[in-house]
C-alpha cells in the first residue's frame, strides 16, 4: 500500500465530486476500463513522487491509453 492511496474516508468524500460515467446513464460509451479510485490514486502517486506515467508501478492502471 502506498502512502498516497486514498482511505475509505477520503473516497466517500471525493466519488460524489466526479461525474457519473455516460454509460451508466444510458448515454453511450462503453465501461471504462479501471475504477476512478484507482486513477485517483495513480495520479495522486505521480503528483507525489514526480515519476513519468510509463515509470508507474504494476499495480496501477497501465499508461497506454490513457
Amino acid at each position: 500500500m502506498y502512502d498516497t492511496v486514498l482511505t475509505d474516508e477520503q473516497w466517500a468524500e471525493l466519488r460524489p465530486l466526479l461525474p457519473v460515467p455516460a454509460w451508466l446513464e444510458g448515454r453511450g460509451g462503453r465501461p471504462e476500463g479501471y475504477c476512478h479510485g484507482q486513477m485517483l490514486d495513480a495520479a495522486f502517486y505521480v503528483l507525489d513522487n514526480g515519476i513519468k506515467w510509463r515509470a508507474m508501478p504494476v499495480d496501477f492502471p497501465a499508461w497506454e491509453g490513457a
